[in-house]
């Protein structure tokens, strides 16, 4: 696309009582295009698209039929702005654009923004390697996919491997083998790597492959009964029992995937919107074969329909430079009324033509089925689990004997190594799971080492003021991972700064140590509970307890492991990040750099002979 924007209308300021839209809308045009709503701070709230703008933008200003998300949204707005294009396609590739730089609170966002993953079969080796691919396909030789993930991947590696003995292994490891490895011994390979097959028969094994990877089952299995039938006339019995079980190894996979008796190349997207969430499913036909499928869980923000989630959910997905190949044919569960026009975007984008239907027949009807069954299994599922963490969140109450369901619990643990290298983490869960973003981690320093009480003040006092200054939110419950000691840690940081209305819970494991005999300590640290092993308020708060020691853990290893790279060459005068920096590229590792003679440390870039010596002197003194 060529973004063209012929016009920017822009609001004028904002009146005492909000914005001014009959104003506004007046001089608004009709053409296509995008607009963008503010605030009274300038950060945005929307980014839409229209066919009109004036018709669109009017209807957000209606007395009637506006829904309680577009209401709260119209009362923030006092500024919009717009970008006329020359065609709603050009004005949905826009809007993608915006959506995805500027990530506005009102839109519906898809956070999934990854490559899919192919399968790569080398072209420039004799023996070619077929493996998992991600990325720019640069490389020359057949890529096969997209795949929805890379488990899909694996278990058509893992079949592949089997049947068609195809090499996986690494080019470095398959030049440099004297004798055929595991992978030959167990039947997983041929051993081309020490010419245990011929040229001739690997390519024949390796079109079989490519065959089966294109969807050509049928023209696959011919071929092998074929050559099964000519080894037996050749009395190679070996050779015809060989193509006797890869065709045995097709036909019980085609078994298992009946609905894959046609030819095709589709996505079939489908969404189900129950219970107040929604569930967009995409099933991935290639050559008429099910790779796999992926769920997704949208926020619904504005929408007011499925059409409507939909309507913002495809250009997400397809459109940008995630590396996602959109097929020639998309199959949706309902119609929409920008479906032309999305449509079009995603030919634009494509440079062929790229169709999208909703009313489909024969095996296309199925494929449309099974993804709107998958869409809904997979959302009952989903909210039976939040479901069940509210349960847990109302147990919670009712242990500690709360007025009111906590909405948010936090939890901090402590992680060292001898007292060495502590961190502090800081995990957070809503009603809805853990929200990781809200996550923090704090290097402890100044303190004794192995002073847990000290590194829980320290992570405390830090995190505490930082929301008093406005930085986030303070917890319903604050859960200490350990006893009374910590318990009262938490309790002199909190009155210090003065924060009230955060009600404490030490967690201390049991004498015998083992998860399901923790006792509970409440804020004046006297009271003492000790849950059921089947409580489950107890497996809430053995979930963010957990979480918070995992959190912990994998800071500390992170700090313990920079510290191993590094802390011997920052003692060293004369050696600044940038000289760390290159002595660790040059030599791959500190271990290569300790070994190395003066002589060979001067060779590295912005190393003189002087600092050389400087750094070996300092590398062996003792």
């Amino acid at each position: 696309m060529t973004d063209t924007p012929e016009q920017a209308d822009k609001l004028p300021e904002s009146e005492a009582a909000g914005f001014d839209h009959k104003t506004f809308l007046k001089n608004l045009t009709a053409q296509a295009g995008v607009y963008q709503m503010f605030d009274e701070a300038g950060s945005i709230l929307y980014v839409g698209k229209a066919k009109n703008l004036k018709n669109r933008v009017s209807s957000y200003f209606r007395n009637t039929g506006l829904n309680s998300k577009t209401v709260a949204l119209v009362g923030r707005i006092r500024q919009i702005e717009v970008t006329v294009t020359r065609s709603e396609a050009e004005a949905l590739i826009l809007e993608h654009n915006l959506i995805k730089s500027q990530r506005p609170p009102y839109n519906i966002l898809l956070r999934d923004d990854k490559s899919y993953p192919y399968i790569f079969v080398s072209s420039e080796d004799d023996f070619p390697r077929i493996s998992l691919h991600r990325g720019s396909r640069k490389k020359k030789g057949d890529y096969f996919g997209p795949y929805p993930n890379v488990g899909a991947v694996r278990s058509s590696l893992d079949f592949l491997q089997k049947t068609f003995r195809i090499r996986q292994c690494e080019d470095s490891v398959y030049r440099n083998r004297s004798r055929p490895c595991l992978q030959y011994q167990i039947k997983r390979c041929s051993g081309p790597c020490v010419e245990l097959i011929s040229k001739e028969d690997y390519q024949r094994d390796l079109r079989h492959t490519a065959l089966y990877l294109r969807g050509d089952s049928e023209k696959l299995t011919t071929e092998l009964a074929n050559q099964m039938d000519a080894a037996a006339q050749d009395l190679d019995f070996e050779a015809a029992a060989q193509y006797r079980d890869q065709i045995s190894a097709l036909r019980r996979l085609q078994a298992s995937q009946s609905i894959d008796a046609v030819n095709g190349e589709a996505d079939v997207v489908a969404l189900i919107r129950e219970g107040g969430g929604v569930c967009v499913h995409v099933l991935f036909i290639r050559q008429g074969r099910i790779l796999g499928s992926k769920s997704y869980f949208p926020s619904e923000k504005l929408a007011e329909n499925e059409a409507e989630v939909l309507s913002a959910f495809l250009p997400q997905f397809y459109l940008g430079s995630s590396g996602r190949e959109v097929p020639p044919e998309i199959i949706i569960s309902d119609e929409l009324e920008d479906q032309e026009a999305i449509a079009e975007a995603l030919s634009l984008q494509a440079g062929r033509q790229i169709s999208i239907s909703a009313k489909v027949r024969s095996h296309r009807a199925k494929w449309r089925e099974l993804a709107l069954e998958a869409a809904r299994q997979n959302l009952m599922a989903r909210l039976a689990s939040k479901q069940s963490q509210l349960k847990r969140f109302e147990l919670l109450q009712d242990a500690m004997g709360l007025d009111e369901m906590p909405q948010r619990l936090e939890c901090f643990d402590i992680s060292h190594s001898s007292g060495e290298l502590t961190v502090a983490s800081c995990v957070v869960f809503d009603t809805g799971g853990p929200l990781k973003s809200d996550y923090r981690r704090f290097n402890i320093e100044g303190i004794t080492g192995g002073d847990d009480y000290a590194a829980m003040e320290q992570a405390l006092t830090r995190r505490y003021t930082r929301i008093k200054k406005g930085e986030g939110k303070l917890p319903d419950v604050l859960l200490i991972d350990g006893g009374k000691g910590q318990l009262s840690a938490a309790r002199r940081v909190m009155l210090e700064l003065g924060i009230e209305g955060v009600r404490l819970l030490g967690v201390a494991k049991g004498t015998t140590r083992k998860a399901g005999f923790e006792t509970l300590f409440f804020d004046n640290s006297t009271t003492e509970l000790v849950l059921n092993s089947d409580s489950g308020a107890l497996h809430l708060i053995q979930h963010i307890r957990d979480e918070a020691h995992r959190f912990a853990i994998t800071g500390h290893k992170q700090r313990r492991d920079k510290k191993r790279n590094t802390s011997t060459l920052e003692d060293i005068p004369g050696v600044g990040a940038k000289r760390r920096r290159e002595l660790l590229r040059h030599f791959g590792g500190l271990h290569e750099v300790k070994r190395a003679s003066a002589e060979d440390l001067a060779r590295v870039p912005t190393i003189s002979k002087k600092i050389a010596e400087d750094i070996y002197s300092a590398l062996h003194s003792g």
